[in-house]
């Protein structure tokens, strides 16, 4: 029996009112990403990956087409659905991090449990768990600004991981780190993907691309290319 896609796209559009009209941010993407899979897009400013990342992560909505996320459509369902939905299924990885300051480092990584209700004692125990994942479990009971950029991101990573999703989406995670603490980022998702985690990440970095199994590149809202990321990008890397 074939695998479920973790996403499913079919014909998505996602327009936008603006004082000169409408603007056909995604113009009808077709998009299947298996369970396993590391996928990179890419595309020019306004190329509409941003939206497109916003409608994967169920952050927003898609005027019209279908998006089935690890097989649920995601317009059948209301807002509270939609919530456990992106809780449960999906960890995001950010440019900012997006840590609390005042929260240790545990804590910060435990915070998406509080929303799935998870007991205090099985919160701190994953917490840890994935902190050791990504090698900071000595900086448990640390602050953000104690420690890294590059380590702050790894924390980060880890927050998206302790929900045991189905799929990590990461939107230009290297963004704030010098190329060497990226190269060190990306390795760390090469090793989750190999650990059979799903992966995609925006990024309009070639040598973080590169890392990545497949490229997407978008193009006034469609896609413009969708296969094997190009030698020359893994030249790069």
């Amino acid at each position: 029996m074939a695998a479920t896609p973790v996403i499913a796209c079919r014909a998505v559009h996602k327009d936008y009112a603006t004082d000169a009209g409408v603007l056909h941010a995604l113009a009808g993407i077709d998009l299947t990403v298996l369970p396993g899979e590391f996928v990179a897009i890419m595309g020019p400013s306004g190329s509409g990956k941003s939206t497109l990342m916003n409608v994967l992560g169920c952050l927003d909505v898609p005027t019209s087409g279908q998006y089935l996320l690890a097989g649920a459509d995601v317009g059948t369902l209301d807002d509270d659905a939609l919530a456990r939905l992106r809780n449960r299924t999906i960890g995001f990885v950010f440019q900012g991090f997006n840590l609390l300051a005042r929260a240790t480092l545990e804590d910060n990584v435990a915070l998406p449990l509080v929303y799935g209700r998870v007991g205090a004692a099985e919160r701190g125990a994953r917490a840890r768990a994935v902190l050791e994942q990504v090698g900071l479990s000595q900086y448990a009971r640390s602050y953000p600004n104690k420690i890294s950029g590059g380590q702050q991101q790894r924390v980060a990573i880890a927050r998206a991981l302790v929900t045991r999703p189905a799929l990590v989406l990461a939107d230009e995670p290297t963004g704030n780190l010098d190329s060497q603490t990226s190269r060190e980022i990306m390795e760390l998702f090469t090793g989750l993907n190999r650990a059979g985690m799903t992966l995609v990440v925006v990024t309009h970095e070639v040598d973080v691309a590169a890392f990545a199994h497949r490229l997407v590149q978008l193009r006034d809202g469609l896609i413009h290319y969708d296969g094997p990321v190009p030698a020359p990008y893994r030249k790069a890397s």
